[in-house]
């Protein structure tokens, strides 16, 4: 038999880890790091005056990169659709905020600063408003949640805004300049170069993620989003983007309004889905049509204190709990949600068990599934109204757009769901949650 691979090991290792029925596994063995924004606050008193509000949270419609709606926007037209919308929906004005944090992945750091300040001034922020980015790989969004409402919680000041922007059209996954030849002498920075893809099958293979299982969650979002989007549940999420279309044909651009996702597949069956071939490995279990879809769009997030919202006599949608973000091996960078959803219900005082609705982003259906089962999270609490697979996942964005899904759900279905949480993997090895109070 032949010996382990050095990735394998550290799966068997991790197993361990996630094994609630350890005990003897001593705590200088466990191989996470915890990053908690607010964590030093404990759980707060319900409806206290400082807590941090969301007192608007929107989206554009999420479109396939590169062929749909949005191939020809660019990506600081998406932001300013949302920056705008919060604030004109809400009547906030917009030289209050104090400040915007916006999560961007794949734009060139600076190049994509810039876009944002642009974006920002564009849609009539004053120049004294300041933006920023941030990147946490798929939870920049998220991310950018969790660092306005620490700001907010700290004090620095009241109102502001946390958003989200890719246009994986405009800048496709790839990698700039060489790699370190260090990574060869460890074994873990060397599987940060892993295509994510690969990380899925790891995660397949190492949790025994069967192919119908992966396929029957990519036929279930497509299906619970088409029902959603037939609903008009997405309406009071969804912001109308006024754009142009170039005609291929002619080259010409035609003005369009774009107000629907357009990822979704309406009637598509796991039978149909595993006819699919294997996109990463020759045997392998994840396939384009049990991964997330390669995405454009933005979101963004207003956010202040419970009593300027009061104050100013908004509706509030939801309250920002608790945050954390956990490392794990970057080889099995998909089970990123098992361990970052634990620690921010930790962080906000309550359990797994209390949490009514999830919108776990499935990066893959082999990370989500695993994620579900190591959990034991009911199905009908997980993407209600469909995922990244059915939806789309632009990255930078993804956090954004999956706070705003959640709260409108849980603002639909009343004070019997109080508790929501955001969780998504995260690329070279960690994961990312959030709680959300209905109150």
């Amino acid at each position: 038999m032949a010996p382990a691979s050095p990735h394998m090991k550290r799966v068997s290792v991790l197993l361990g880890h996630l094994d609630e029925t350890r005990t003897d596994a001593p705590l200088s063995e466990l191989m996470t790091h915890h990053c908690n924004a607010l964590a030093s606050v404990g759980q707060p008193a319900r409806n206290a005056p400082d807590d941090v509000v969301i007192v608007s949270a929107l989206r554009t419609p999420l479109c396939k990169a590169k062929k749909g709606g949005f191939k020809d926007t660019m990506p600081d037209d998406l932001l300013a659709t949302v920056l705008s919308a919060v604030t004109e929906r809400t009547g906030v004005d917009k030289s209050s905020v104090g400040d915007i944090v916006v999560g961007s992945v794949l734009g060139d750091g600076s190049q994509r600063a810039i876009q944002c300040r642009i974006a920002s001034l564009l849609t009539g922020f004053p120049e004294e408003v300041p933006i920023r980015t941030v990147n946490r790989q798929c939870s920049s969004g998220l991310q950018a949640i969790a660092d306005v409402a620490a700001a907010i919680k700290s004090g620095y000041y009241d109102v502001g805004i946390g958003a989200g922007v890719e246009s994986m059209t405009t800048n496709p996954m790839k990698w700039d300049g060489g790699v370190n030849p260090k990574v060869e002498t460890h074994a873990a920075a060397a599987s940060c170069l892993l295509p994510m893809g690969i990380t899925s099958e790891n995660v397949a293979e190492a949790f025994g993620v069967t192919r119908n299982k992966q396929d029957s969650m990519a036929a279930r979002s497509h299906a619970r989003a088409a029902s959603a989007a037939k609903a008009h549940k997405f309406d009071a999420e969804i912001v109308p983007v006024v754009t142009k279309v170039k005609d291929k044909a002619t080259g010409l651009e035609n003005e369009v309004v774009i107000s629907a996702d357009d990822g979704i597949r309406a009637g598509v069956t796991a039978a149909q889905l595993a006819k699919l071939r294997p996109a990463f490995k020759p045997n392998g279990t994840t396939t384009a049509g049990n991964a997330s879809q390669v995405t454009d769009g933005a979101a963004a997030v207003l956010m202040m204190k419970r009593s300027e919202a009061e104050r100013r006599g908004l509706q509030i949608l939801g309250t920002f709990r608790a945050f954390a973000a956990v490392g794990c091996d970057p080889a099995v960078m998909g089970i990123g949600p098992a361990v970052a959803i634990p620690e921010a219900c930790k962080k906000a005082g309550i359990s797994v068990k209390d949490i009514d609705l999830f919108e776990l982003n499935e990066a893959f259906a082999s990370q989500a599934s695993y994620c579900c089962e190591k959990l034991g999270l009911d199905e009908e609490k997980v993407n209600v109204n469909g995922g990244a697979i059915a939806l789309g996942h632009p990255l930078g964005a993804t956090g954004a757009r999956c706070a705003a899904t959640l709260l409108h759900e849980m603002n639909r279905r009343g004070p019997s769901c109080r508790y929501g949480v955001v969780s998504m993997c995260i690329g070279s090895g960690m994961g990312a949650a959030a709680v959300f109070e209905n109150c």
